[in-house]
């Protein structure tokens, strides 16, 4: 049966490979991005299946109106992607607040006002699937990408009460957690500084990484957008999924490793209770 999708950032990248295996898949797609002239094809390739919204993630009023377009055109909304985001590279030190403030903006808070314009429609309906594109650098901080994974971890746990709130409702939440994907997040969209001598094990290093990454990561844009599909038709999605080989390692990793600390440090943890 034919879905009605809303989905932020489908002009490029992941954004992109999803919005056309939706289509594909002959459902119905709202396709946002703050220019939309890259959406065109979608439209002259699928027609009514498809309108193409302007929008500006960070604006409610932008949000509210691509919300009312899949009401309009299609009757309602089954299926929100928060996907619209990007992230720079650069030292705590060196990043403005005023960069920090655009990232955090974008990542984060256009996520939540996207979000709050979808939960009425979806509440009245009953139904409806939440995907939020966090990435691996929401569950492990990126080095060189505070903004992005200070947004990030806001996003899963913006994204964890939500889930909570709409289990009432009959809504479903995802969170999408990436790791290097084969798209120009790591290219034309990302601005990569590799800063101060001090910081250049990190910092440096993590930008010199990256464009040394770019067109060689492990993860399929293709393959991805067909897993968001299957999850989509799950009874019972999971909360989280990372994507990619490498997302699982890291994760894992990670993991592991915050459960052998908090082990290390039960003791003490545990000594500021009341006496029993």
């Amino acid at each position: 049966m034919p879905m009605r999708w809303l989905i932020t950032g489908s002009s490029r990248g992941l954004g992109r490979a999803l919005s056309e295996a939706v289509l594909q898949a002959g459902h119905q797609l709202v396709a946002t991005a703050r220019d939309v002239a890259p959406l065109a094809s979608l439209v002259d390739a699928h027609g009514d299946r498809v309108r193409a919204v302007s929008l500006d993630v960070t604006d409610p009023v932008g949000a509210q109106r691509a919300v009312h377009a899949a009401v309009e055109a299609f009757g309602g909304l089954d299926v929100l992607v928060n996907n619209a985001g990007y992230g720079n590279v650069d030292s705590v030190e060196d990043t403005s607040l005023d960069e920090f403030r655009r990232q955090i903006e974008t990542n984060l808070f256009g996520t939540i006002i996207t979000t709050k314009a979808a939960i009425p429609v979806m509440r009245e309906q009953g139904s409806g699937h939440i995907i939020q594109f966090s990435s691996v650098g929401g569950r492990v901080g990126a080095p060189g990408r505070a903004p992005y994974s200070a947004a990030k971890w806001g996003v899963e746990g913006f994204s964890e009460v939500l889930a909570l709130e709409m289990a009432l409702i009959g809504v479903r939440v995802t969170i999408v957690e990436p790791g290097g994907f084969r798209t120009d997040f790591a290219g034309a969209s990302t601005s990569l500084r590799e800063g101060r001598p001090e910081y250049d094990a990190v910092v440096g290093e993590a930008a010199r990484r990256q464009r040394a990454y770019d067109g060689r990561q492990p993860g399929d844009p293709a393959r991805a957008a067909q897993a968001i599909l299957a999850l989509v038709s799950m009874p019972s999605p999971p909360l989280r999924i990372a994507l990619g080989s490498d997302a699982v390692s890291i994760i894992e990793r990670t993991d592991r490793a915050r459960l052998e600390e908090l082990a290390r440090w039960r003791a003490l943890s545990s000594s500021t209770d009341f006496p029993s």
